[in-house]
């Protein structure tokens, strides 16, 4: 019963959003409440959404503080002279910045984190690409698909692999690296293909790559800029971003301090503090809201078992006559399970019961973890509502949910089948 509720659960959130009868922050909340309450969970669902909401408050508390923080950074003009500079480089051709997108985010992504990689990567591009007009889903999905890819031995998906089947985190990635290198490959070789496709839409020549564009700022928006303080913004981001990376300080806190620095030392008069607060205030406001929803909407479904039982039904299901080709089935299936599992329900939950029984014919741990690594959670973590992640990217792009998963999806899924492929050329995967 809990299966069912819980399967249906997911299908009609995802069909509530895709078809756009409701917005996202409505669905996240109302379709979990009502399944719990149809479960007969009663007065106990709202303290499943309180679980929920606890495990998401540090992200939606670094939102809000990142939002104001890189908005009054922008404001300053502190991100000016570096689009200049990325315009100078790849000049007005969409090809190079599109792989300059997923350079960036690959490079952000080396300290394991989905949120700060999108939390730097998108403010930074966003501008350019308005600018220039290239469509905003495709800087979504191009840090998407970089981050995806880049999976490493200290990331969530994979310390939750080693746990789960206590196999050392080396043993398991060092063999994947081959296959990781050919889906960078894929990741830069669809980049240049959107580019390519954004430069015949917009009429960028590739033989005018070389102009520099030449970017003009409304009154109001000098008013704001304070280019004699460039140097000392951009030293307070780096620390910022080393207090982070280096010292794997709590985002919330970095940028909770971070954005009080920014205020002190662009806009020291009170009033105008207010009104830069005041103006980026929405933004922020709206996606705490939306990722607050999605804690509610984890907590229900983790809680009250549904996520459990799913689980379960989905193994019992499994053929035993299949069983040895198990880790190529999850290969290909794991970049859209993570639509219907949350990293822990399914790396602690699903993973060990199909390894064992994968085992009893002969499979390899080893080869499980590898497999569900090569999209549940990787690949998959950017389009499923079930990590805030996916929020950050589509709030600081600027985009609807449903308008990210029908773009990004078959080029994160084709990822995934990729480094699938290529396993099983490398003999990792038995045919």
């Amino acid at each position: 019963m809990l299966a069912i509720l819980g399967f249906t659960t997911i299908f009609v959130l995802l069909g509530a959003i895709l078809s756009k009868k409701m917005a996202a922050m409505t669905a996240l909340i109302a379709v979990p409440v009502v399944s719990s309450l149809l479960g007969g969970f009663g007065v106990q669902t709202a303290t499943f959404m309180v679980h929920g909401i606890a495990s998401v408050s540090n992200v939606a508390g670094m939102f809000i503080f990142a939002i104001l923080y890189f908005g009054i950074m922008t404001d300053a003009g502190m991100l000016d002279p570096i689009i200049d500079r990325i315009l100078l480089t790849v000049g007005t051709n969409p090809a190079r910045i599109v792989m300059g997108t997923s350079l960036l985010a690959l490079l952000v992504h080396l300290d394991g984190s989905g949120a700060v990689t999108f939390l730097i990567t998108i403010p930074v591009m966003l501008p350019l690409y308005e600018r220039l007009g290239i469509d905003r889903r495709i800087l979504a999905c191009a840090a998407s698909m970089a981050a995806g890819v880049n999976f490493l031995p200290w990331t969530g998906p994979m310390i939750r692999a080693s746990a789960s089947l206590h196999i050392p985190v080396m043993s398991i990635f060092r063999p994947l690296i081959p296959a990781q290198t050919a889906g960078l490959v894929f990741v830069f070789v669809i980049a240049w293909w959107l580019g390519r496709r954004e430069d015949r839409r917009l009429g960028y020549p590739s033989r005018r790559s070389n102009e520099i564009f030449k970017r003009e700022l409304d009154a109001t928006q000098q008013e704001l800029r304070r280019p004699d303080r460039f140097w000392i913004n951009l030293l307070l981001t780096l620390l910022l971003m080393a207090a982070m990376i280096a010292l794997r300080l709590e985002p919330v806190a970095v940028f909770m301090v971070g954005a009080v620095l920014a205020l002190w030392i662009n806009y020291p008069d009170l009033a105008m503090q207010r009104k830069r607060i005041d103006a980026h205030a929405p933004a922020a406001l709206l996606m705490a809201g939306i990722l607050l929803a999605a804690g509610a909407f984890t907590g229900i479904m983790r809680e009250s078992g549904m996520l459990s039982a799913m689980a379960t039904s989905v193994v019992r299901h499994v053929p035993p006559r299949l069983a040895p080709h198990l880790p190529i089935a999850l290969g290909i299936t794991s970049m859209p399970m993570s639509l219907l599992f949350d990293p822990d329900s399914f790396y602690f939950g699903v993973l060990p019961v199909i390894t064992n029984v994968a085992g009893k014919f002969g499979v390899p741990p080893l080869q499980m973890a590898q497999a569900a690594l090569l999209g549940l959670h990787t690949t998959g973590f950017p389009i499923t509502p079930l990590t805030p992640a996916t929020f950050l990217a589509v709030g600081l792009a600027g985009i609807e949910l449903r308008d990210h998963q029908k773009f990004s999806i078959p080029f994160l899924f084709a990822a995934s089948i990729v480094m699938t492929l290529v396993c099983v050329a490398l003999r990792l995967f038995p045919i």
